[in-house]
């Protein structure tokens, strides 16, 4: 392990928060949760959807400053002022230095972005492995991207990187994980549901499914368990209608 982490701690000052009705200040789990500690340099939030995995990952990241991409909003039909407020309920200990977060939902649109930047600037693709992010496939363009950036030094939150990854790329990312953190430049806090994620070697699992948050084995996430039966069983899976 780092034998000093970018981000080390992170407070929830629930009793501050401004009202308890609206998300995510009305989550239970917010509540029950005062403090996470981050002692390696991978951590996974791991839990059933809904549970506020990525609320607190993207809290987490405008609190250190980091820059999210966000695509132009849309119009809704009821708005909630608190809702991009919960990382001002949130006391962080940790080193400043660069940052990235990622979100596959957000990533077309800085993969848009990069290919209009190239028109007047070809050279800023080398960064990328040479050639548009645009012209490979999803995900290969996701390892493009996570190869040259995880080079910089800095604090990486990653939200479900696993979804356009094949088996065979998410095995990818875990060696590469493993490459960014061993020479020790590299911090990782992860939201995601891939049980081949998790078993990155040495990583600490945070389950979002117990309140207040817990840290759980990799063989005792729900994830591992509901793998491991279907595989062992596939064939009588589906006989039980």
């Amino acid at each position: 392990f780092l034998k000093y982490m970018h981000l080390m701690k992170c407070k929830i000052l629930s009793d501050t928060f401004p009202a308890i009705n609206k998300y995510p200040f009305n989550l239970n789990i917010f509540h029950k949760t005062k403090i996470l500690e981050f002692p390696g340099p991978v951590t996974f939030f791991v839990g059933e959807n809904g549970t506020g995995k990525s609320t607190l990952l993207e809290a987490i990241a405008m609190r250190c400053d980091i820059h999210i991409w966000r695509v132009d909003e849309r119009m809704r039909y009821e708005v909630n002022l608190f809702e991009q407020d919960f990382y001002k309920y949130l006391d962080i200990q940790w080193d400043q230095v660069p940052g990235a977060f990622f979100a596959s939902e957000i990533f077309k649109d800085f993969a848009k972005l990069l290919d209009e930047w190239a028109v007047e600037d070809p050279g800023i693709l080398k960064y990328f492995g040479g050639h548009s992010l645009m012209t490979q496939s999803h995900g290969q363009s996701l390892m493009s991207f996570f190869k040259s950036r995880f080079k910089i030094k800095g604090l990486y939150l990653l939200d479900e990187p696993e979804t356009a990854l094949s088996p065979q790329r998410q095995l990818e990312l875990v060696r590469l994980l493993k490459d960014m953190t061993d020479d020790g430049h590299a911090q990782f806090i992860i939201a995601t549901h891939s049980p081949l994620l998790m078993a990155c070697p040495g990583a600490r699992i945070y389950s979002f499914d117990h309140k207040p948050i817990r840290q759980v084995d990799y063989e005792k996430t729900r994830h591992f368990k509901t793998y491991k039966k279907f595989l062992n069983s596939w064939k009588e899976y589906f006989k039980k209608g």
